[in-house]
């Protein structure tokens, strides 16, 4: 992790009522970003790229991301894994901004989405 006053990293969860996210640390994972907005988010293998129940689906600013993980890589070969997709656990935002939305079969039962 790198502290950098200069550095302003943005989420945005589309489908959930347009929830930002910012942060001044780079290099860490979405999932961890996520969390500690204290907002849930799907994870069932305790966020180790061993499945794919934290997938978010990227709209804009994949290109911020970090490259594909071996994990990432296996799940897009066997079609677990769609071309816009990423698993929250696995991808770092690097820099920027990141829109995103919460796949159909990721939606949390006790949380009200929007589209």
């Amino acid at each position: 992790m790198v502290w950098r006053s200069e550095i302003m990293l943005k989420i945005i969860i589309e489908n959930f009522n347009h929830q930002e996210i910012v942060s001044q640390v780079d290099n860490r994972k979405v999932i961890e970003l996520i969390h500690e907005n204290y907002i849930d988010w799907m994870h069932a293998c305790g966020k180790k790229g061993r499945c794919t129940s934290c997938k978010m689906v990227v709209t804009k600013g994949f290109e911020n991301l970090s490259p594909l993980t071996d994990s990432e890589e296996y799940f897009r070969g066997n079609g677990r894994l769609k071309v816009d997709e990423r698993l929250s656990c696995q991808a770092k935002l690097m820099y920027g901004e990141l829109s995103i939305k919460v796949p159909e079969e990721q939606k949390l039962p006790h949380l009200d989405y929007s589209e």
